[in-house]
């Protein structure tokens, strides 16, 4: 059995099964494999209840005393039960459980096991699971995987097939040589999977989760660092002029550029001017101004009788790119004349399109991945912009520069990264930064607050839609697996979420949900309905953290903040505060611990998103075991660019020290990780979103 094998040869998965992995994109025995624990638990020996510490996750031993009360908001069943033991009492808190009732029985003890609260004088759990002694002991003392599930698949289940896997599985030989692994302290491959999944304690999980991050970071790094087209100094083939454009263009603007925004444009002006091919990264905070500066290249891109293409990571960002070029034209007259290209887009419309741009009857081109399908030949691709460019992989980013003879390439990015780290992972581009805002944005209100705050915060927003306003609520899982806490905090999805709302805000309040398992026509159905304000609440995942432009949008309610990085959190604050309102965020905690507050109010400080970023990378520790994997950052598994800094660091020189000896990987040592590297560039069409 092998990396290919299809995961039906797994005894018990049948096709409702095949179907229920497939959702989270597992189709084979490698895929299985590579999917490692998204988090793990310590079930610890249960605490008397006076031992028990508000904030701390745990499990105590107690008799129910009583059922307290059962009442009803709307839809929503709320169960309070009393229980004790010798030193003190607690109230057990239950949402939609009614059952309970009969299955809990008066002095009867069980085991009960979550977050600890304190409520008035009363010591709280809510939503604890239940246990029997005896199932308890089989967990006390041990690391329990949790794995990313969805409906109908349990976490017990997936270890099942995961430990049927590794039992099966025909590991290769080792690619890297054994000087190596001593070098970088790196257990062996099999080794690491063996024990992510089913660690013996943390010192074995973090040598085993070393191992794959590096990995990772090694691969990404040596399939940038070896591709020619991104890393040579190419001889500039669109030459271009100054011309009168550009310059009418900012005198017929109703704002001035920020210093900033100018020194960037002068640099992006010098590379168009200059004997090289520009290759030029542009990174810049959230509402920092970097369109009107690609827009200003495209311009000049334009004016010196070259194409220009604009690639957005959604469709809904394109045609709102579209739309706002489409409005410069008509107001300042300017000589774009612009098409677009989305998927969602009819046939005929896409081949009307395609003829327009290889007939040079338009001179810039908007749209998302459609523009590098190999239908679409260009005419005098002198431009390439990619906006938001951590969504787009290393060889999207190259397929399109081969759709002309090495147009100039212009990325855009909102991602904070600290310069440190960018060098590392932008090294093939020159670097720009727009490090200021706009003069008159109105700086964002921010709150950290835990979840007691809620039905102020559910208050707040229906006031924010009954005044016209619009809301974002962001939630770390898709939907309710039946197993959705994360080491005893609750943690919340979704599907249920909206629910949630509906039953808590006025009937009048349009809610629904979105989120990246959703069929591509139905994500951009709802982002465009919630664009045209026909939705006054959305309920996503950290899927609109790119994509989507509404400035009427000015709340920001992010559920279980504890669970992403201050830059991630940052990232999905500037989705509000891009209108003439003033914008709210609103980070809700379930733990609430010192350290973990104390994190979260560094947004409440700063709205700067690079200092924010640079104290997420000093607050991280080294190879963090807990957290959900993060869309929007980078896509790697499991490697963070921030708390795995220095592990980033080290695979860099790695790279570069491979390269300087041996580039090609000639050298009969390096014939597997040759192998291996070719494998993973291509097997992964998005590989390493940068």
């Amino acid at each position: 059995m092998d990396g290919n094998t299809p995961i039906t040869e797994l005894k018990g998965v049948g096709d409702k099964t095949r179907k229920l992995f497939e959702k989270l994109d597992i189709r084979t025995v490698g895929e299985l494999l590579d999917a490692c624990p998204r988090d793990y638990e310590m079930f610890k020996e249960p605490l008397k209840i006076q031992e028990a510490a508000c904030g701390d996750v745990c499990a105590i031993h107690a008799a129910v005393s009583g059922i307290a009360s059962e009442r009803r908001i709307r839809r929503l069943s709320i169960l309070h039960v009393n229980v004790a033991d010798e030193t003190g009492g607690l109230q057990l808190i239950f949402y939609n459980m009614p059952f309970l009732k009969k299955t809990l029985r008066p002095g009867g003890f069980y085991i009960f096991r979550g977050l600890v609260r304190s409520k008035a004088a009363l010591k709280v759990m809510e939503q604890p699971k239940i246990f029997s002694m005896e199932d308890y002991r089989k967990l006390t003392d041990r690391l329990v995987p949790r794995y990313a599930l969805t409906k109908g698949l349990t976490n017990q289940a997936v270890q099942k097939y995961v430990k049927q896997a590794l039992s099966l599985y025909e590991f290769r030989s080792e690619y890297y040589e054994a000087s190596f692994l001593d070098a970088y302290q790196l257990v062996s491959r099999r080794e690491a999977l063996e024990t992510v999944h089913f660690p013996k304690d943390y010192d074995s999980l973090a040598r085993a989760r070393r191992r794959l991050v590096f990995d990772e970071f090694f691969e990404f790094l040596f399939l940038i660092r070896s591709s020619q087209r991104l890393n040579k100094e190419l001889p500039n083939n669109h030459k271009m002029f100054e011309t009168a454009d550009t310059v009418r263009f900012l005198e017929k603007l109703p704002f001035p550029l920020t210093k900033s925004q100018n020194k960037v444009w002068q640099e992006i002006r010098e590379d168009l001017l200059g004997e090289s091919c520009m290759n030029r990264l542009v990174q810049g905070d959230v509402g920092s101004g970097k369109t009107i500066v690609a827009v200003l290249a495209l311009l000049m891109t334009a004016a010196n009788g070259y194409q220009g293409a604009l690639m957005a990571p959604t469709e809904v960002l394109a045609v709102q790119h579209f739309e706002t070029i489409q409005k410069y034209v008509t107001e300042y007259g300017l000589l774009f004349c612009p098409v677009l290209l989305v998927g969602s887009m009819t046939a005929k419309e896409k081949r009307a399109a395609c003829e327009k741009i290889a007939a040079g009857e338009t001179n810039l081109i908007i749209g998302t991945h459609a523009l590098i399908q190999e239908k679409v030949q260009y005419r005098s691709l002198g431009l390439v912009v990619t906006d938001e460019q951590h969504r787009f992989g290393v060889r999207q980013r190259e397929l399109l520069a081969k759709k002309g003879e090495n147009p100039h390439i212009l990325v855009m990015s909102a991602t904070p990264i600290p310069r440190t780290l960018a060098i590392i992972l932008y090294g093939d581009l020159h670097l720009s930064v727009i490090d200021e805002l706009p003069v008159g944005r109105l700086p964002i209100k921010n709150c950290v607050v835990n979840t007691s705050y809620r039905p102020k915060a559910y208050q707040f927003i229906a006031g924010q839609v009954a005044q016209g306003r619009q809301v974002y609520v962001i939630c770390p899982q898709v939907e309710g697996d039946g197993d959705d806490a994360e080491g005893g905090l609750p943690l919340e999805n979704v599907i249920d979420y909206t629910e949630k709302l509906k039953n808590a805000l006025p009937s009048d309040v349009q809610t629904a949900y979105l989120h990246g398992k959703m069929r591509p026509g139905d994500k951009n159905r709802i982002m465009n309905q919630f664009a045209a304000h026909t939705i006054d609440v959305l309920v996503s995942t950290t899927v609109i953290e790119v994509g989507i432009n509404v400035p009427n949008a000015t709340v920001m309610m992010v559920e279980n903040a504890e669970r992403f990085g201050l830059a991630q959190l940052h990232q999905l604050r500037g989705r509000v505060g891009r209108g003439e309102h003033q914008s709210y965020c609103i980070f809700i905690s379930a733990d609430e611990k010192a350290d973990s507050m104390e994190r979260l109010q560094i947004l409440n400080k700063s709205n700067d998103g690079f200092l924010i970023a640079s104290e997420d990378l000093k607050l991280r520790g080294p190879g963090e075991l807990s957290g959900i994997r993060q869309s929007g950052e980078f896509s790697f598994r499991m490697g963070d660019i921030y708390a795995d800094a220095g592990l980033l660091k080290q695979a860099s020189e790695a790279v570069d020290r491979l390269l300087l000896t041996d580039p090609d990987l000639a050298q009969p040592e390096h014939v597997r990780l040759k192998a291996h590297l070719k494998e993973a560039a291509d097997t992964s069409v998005d590989f390493r979103s940068i």
